[in-house]
């Protein structure tokens, strides 16, 4: 039997909380340290899924000699740092989405990544979700051809908040963050590189400094497009849908579920071993460290989605 992967969660907050569930469905791996600010909130949830080391600093995880991994699930602004403070540890990591919050940040760390040969991988989790997974096996199949992708991204964060509508210590943003999933998926479920972007935003929230609702146009090499709008003034259902059309069908993706452009709902049960997009996402990275190779979603493999990042914001900025 082969020893246990040892992996430290840095971040325990709502999508932490998504990683730690995950893993439990996932044998062979062992969750020894968890990682927050908080240092009784963090207790409470290592109390709950046993896990035995506590800390409020990665430098002291990173440190246990046992450790094999790292997940981390903290602010935007601390990914690429973090993520090369693992790998210089001798680390391998998962970072969630983004892998940082500029273009030199990810270009670092991939540099970093490719020195130390060890698995670095970003959480761009609709490539794992069975829904999207679905269409892309259609299109590798050669049984569907994307022509657009319609998104809408809408969350309602007039403050700062999280997902379980607990106040934030960061501010999450809409380019670096929510588009980066949109970006990246759309290039990959296409199999082609994006070659045009454009974008608008709309006024600078006065107290968050960001701006709080945007729109984006995308063009593939091969010619399909992609229209996304986000927004964080959306006061009504909150999420991210897609929408794909095609030349053989249109499909309607909601996270793991997939419709019909009819809402006829389409059985994805069977697509992969799980109906859960970030434990598919978990599996992969601890499947990369076990085999000792390159995952899907590595970091050199998303790079490409944030220099698109890049442009936009350029664009903005002008």
């Amino acid at each position: 039997m082969k020893p246990s992967i040892k992996v430290a969660l840095a971040g325990a907050g709502a999508f932490g909380i998504k990683h730690l569930d995950g893993i439990q469905n996932i044998d062979g791996v062992e969750v020894v340290s968890l990682i927050s600010r908080d240092l009784e909130k963090t207790r409470e949830v290592a109390e709950k899924y046993g896990i035995a080391h506590v800390t409020t600093e990665l430098a002291e995880s990173l440190a246990l000699p046992e450790l094999d991994a790292v997940i981390l699930c903290t602010p935007t602004q601390m990914h690429a740092e973090q993520t090369m403070a693992c790998l210089k540890a001798g680390k391998h990591v998962q970072v969630e989405i983004p892998l940082a919050d500029s273009l030199k940040g990810a270009q670092d760390v991939v540099a970093l990544a490719k020195q130390t040969g060890l698995v670095a991988m970003c959480g761009h989790t609709r490539r794992f979700n069975p829904s999207h997974q679905y269409v892309h096996k259609e299109v590798a199949a050669g049984r569907f051809n994307i022509q657009q992708m319609d998104v809408q991204t809408y969350f309602f964060r007039r403050t700062n908040t999280n997902a379980l509508g607990q106040a934030r210590s960061w501010t999450d943003h809409l380019l670096w963050h929510h588009a980066a999933h949109t970006v990246d998926l759309f290039a990959y479920q296409c199999g082609s590189p994006i070659v045009a972007a454009n974008a608008m935003q709309g006024p600078i929230h006065p107290v968050l400094g960001i701006a709080m609702d945007m729109s984006i146009q995308l063009k593939a090499a091969n010619g399909a497009i992609c229209t996304l709008s986000l927004s964080f003034n959306n006061d009504g259902p909150l999420g991210t849908y897609f929408r794909y059309i095609g030349d053989t069908a249109t499909y309607l993706a909601r996270y793991d579920d997939l419709f019909t452009g009819k809402e006829e709902k389409i059985d994805v049960s069977q697509v992969d071993v799980s109906m859960n997009g970030i434990e598919l996402q978990d599996r992969e990275f601890f499947a990369a460290i076990r085999e000792g190779r390159e995952p899907n979603s590595s970091v050199a493999g998303v790079l490409a989605c944030y220099e698109v990042l890049h442009r936009l914001e350029q664009q903005l900025a002008a």
